[in-house]
């Protein structure tokens, strides 16, 4: 899964980003509008976390820009401003939740899972494949009827092969899904790492996950 947080609060918007990371949740940050466009312009994401006050603008003057776009994705206003008002006004033009500052990160946490679960749960249920089902929105997947073993990342990677069975996959395709813009430590053949995970704990199953040098991972039955 992956979150845009749109917040001018560095220490804040970092400190999120890195507790969110930790439950396998990618989190970009964009420090203003502006920003933020070029984010979505080359990503998509499962939910946006927006601040209402923001440098170059409003957060809510952005949000009536992005439900005017037709964009569905879930919104989250996070704001020191709590009137009923703005709470009010927020909602009515399309935000999903509304949280103020200070907040606690688990709430944060436990609101976004809600909103992302909801999104999941709408677009459809599980993703079958064979014997293999995966759920999106608890970030699950069961072999067999019995419950995968499977690390967040492991559990991302999945969903996204999942969603796409039959198709290859490049590996940078697999990385952006995985890893946020700001993770410039970590390397693209890390995405090979987790495959040979996901290749043992599939092993004998009849689920495989194929390889095509200079193409990518594909997701499917064995023949």
């Amino acid at each position: 899964m992956r979150v845009l947080m749109v917040e001018d609060a560095s220490d804040l918007a970092e400190g999120v980003a890195a507790r969110l990371a930790q439950t396998g949740i990618v989190c970009d940050v964009a420090d203003c509008l502006e920003a933020a466009r070029d984010f979505l312009a080359v990503q998509g994401y499962d939910a946006i976390v927006l601040d209402i006050n923001l440098p170059d603008g409003s957060g809510l003057r952005f949000l009536r820009e992005l439900r005017a776009s037709g964009a569905r994705t879930p919104v989250l206003m996070l704001t020191a401003l709590i009137s009923v008002d703005d709470r009010v006004s927020a909602l009515d033009l399309g935000a999903d939740d509304y949280l103020g500052k200070p907040f606690d990160q688990r709430e944060l946490e436990a609101r976004l899972r809600a909103l992302i679960r909801r999104e999941a749960e709408q677009k459809g249920a599980e993703t079958v494949l064979g014997p293999l089902a995966f759920s999106p929105a608890g970030q699950s997947a069961t072999l067999n009827g019995t419950r995968l073993d499977l690390t967040a990342r492991e559990a991302a990677l999945l969903g996204v092969l999942l969603r796409h069975q039959g198709n290859f996959l490049s590996k940078t395709r697999l990385y952006d899904s995985l890893y946020g813009f700001g993770d410039a430590d970590v390397g693209v053949n890390a995405i090979e790492l987790y495959v040979a995970r996901l290749r043992k704990k599939l092993a004998g199953s009849g689920v495989s996950i194929a390889t095509q040098r200079g193409i990518g991972y594909r997701i499917g039955l064995d023949d």
